[in-house]
C-alpha cells in the first residue's frame, strides 16, 4: 500500500481526486492549508517523512489571476516557493511529485497548439509564479511529472461553467469574449489520468512536463453558448465581444490550445472532447441543483 499526499485537497482538482480515489487500496492523505502549510519547508519535510509519503499530488495554487497582480508576494510563496519546498522534500524522501501547472506560462500569441518544449513567456504575475514553480521542481533533482492544463472547471469551487450557469439563469443577455481561444478541461478527466498513473505505477523512466486538456478548440463565447444550452437557460442571448470591451489589469493569453501528443503517447490515454465532458459536468450540476 502506498501513501499518497494530496495538497490543495479542497480545490477543484483535489475534490475530484478525493471522489475518484474513495475505493482505492492505497492511502490517500488529503490536506489543505489548515492541515499543512506548504510554504513552510520544515513543516512539509516533517509531514512527508512522518507519514512515509510515496507520492505527492500538488493541487494547491494561487489561482486568482487578477488579484495576483497586486498580491504578488502570496502568489510567489504558493505557486513558486511552495512547489520548491515539496520538490526538496520529495527528493530527500525519494517520493514522486505530481504538480499542476498552467497554459499561462505561454505568451498565447501562436496559432498552433503549444508543445511542452515551446518557449515560455508568461504575461502576468500568475503565469510568472507558476513558471517559477516549474523551474524549482525541475532544478530540485526530485522525480516529477508536471501537468500543464487550461480552463479548468468542475462542480466545485469557482469556475467559468458555474458562473455562466448562474448568469444565464439571471440575465436575458450576456456578453462573452470570442477573441480568446483554448480548450476547457474537466477536472474529473485530469483527476482520472493522475489517479490511473498513481494506481498503476505507470511512471515514465524520465521526469517531464506534459500538457493535458480536453480535445477540441473553442472560444469563451462558444463555451458559454454550450453551457447555456446544457443548463436549460437557452433563452439568455449570448453575444460575442472583444476582450478590450472588458478592461483588465491582466493580459490573458489569446491562444491557449495545448498539444497533447506527448501525454497520449506516454500514458496511452484517450482524452474526451470538451463537449462530451461538459455534458457530464452539466448532469452533475443539475443533480446538485435539483434539476435547475
Amino acid at each position: 500500500m502506498s501513501n499518497i499526499l494530496v495538497t490543495g485537497a479542497n480545490g477543484q482538482l483535489g475534490n475530484e481526486v478525493r471522489k475518484i480515489s474513495a475505493d482505492s487500496r492505497n492511502n490517500y492523505i488529503f490536506t489543505d492549508v489548515t492541515d499543512l502549510d506548504i510554504t513552510d519547508s520544515a513543516a512539509v519535510r516533517e509531514y512527508i517523512f512522518s507519514r512515509a509519503v510515496d507520492t505527492v499530488i500538488n493541487c494547491a495554487a494561487y489561482t486568482n489571476v487578477e488579484k495576483a497582480e497586486e498580491d504578488t508576494e502570496a502568489a510567489e510563496r504558493i505557486n513558486g516557493q511552495a512547489a520548491g519546498n515539496l520538490a526538496a522534500a520529495c527528493r530527500e524522501k525519494g517520493a514522486l511529485l505530481i504538480h499542476i501547472s498552467t497554459d499561462y506560462v505561454f505568451r498565447g500569441d501562436k496559432n498552433l497548439p503549444y508543445r511542452e518544449d515551446d518557449a515560455v513567456d508568461p504575461l502576468g504575475v500568475y503565469g510568472k509564479t507558476k513558471l517559477k514553480g516549474e523551474q524549482a521542481i525541475e532544478s530540485s533533482g526530485c522525480r516529477y511529472l508536471i501537468f500543464r492544463t487550461a480552463w479548468l472547471y468542475s462542480v466545485s469551487g469557482s469556475n467559468f461553467v458555474k458562473t455562466m450557469w448562474r448568469l444565464t439563469a439571471e440575465r436575458d443577455t450576456l456578453q462573452v469574449v470570442f477573441d480568446q481561444v483554448g480548450t476547457p478541461t474537466y477536472a474529473g478527466d485530469l483527476a482520472e489520468l493522475i489517479f490511473q498513473i498513481v494506481e498503476n505505477g505507470r511512471f515514465p523512466q524520465q521526469s517531464g512536463i506534459y500538457h493535458f486538456s480536453n480535445e477540441g478548440v473553442c472560444s469563451w463565447y462558444d463555451f458559454a453558448v454550450e453551457i447555456a444550452k446544457l443548463s436549460g437557460h437557452g433563452r439568455c442571448l449570448i453575444l460575442p465581444c472583444h476582450s478590450c470591451e472588458f478592461p483588465s489589469r491582466v493580459t490573458r493569453p489569446a491562444f491557449s490550445v495545448l498539444d497533447k501528443t506527448k501525454v497520449k503517447r506516454d500514458f496511452k490515454v484517450n482524452i474526451p472532447h470538451w463537449r462530451e465532458s461538459l455534458v457530464k459536468c452539466a448532469a452533475e450540476l443539475k443533480e446538485l441543483n435539483n434539476g435547475k
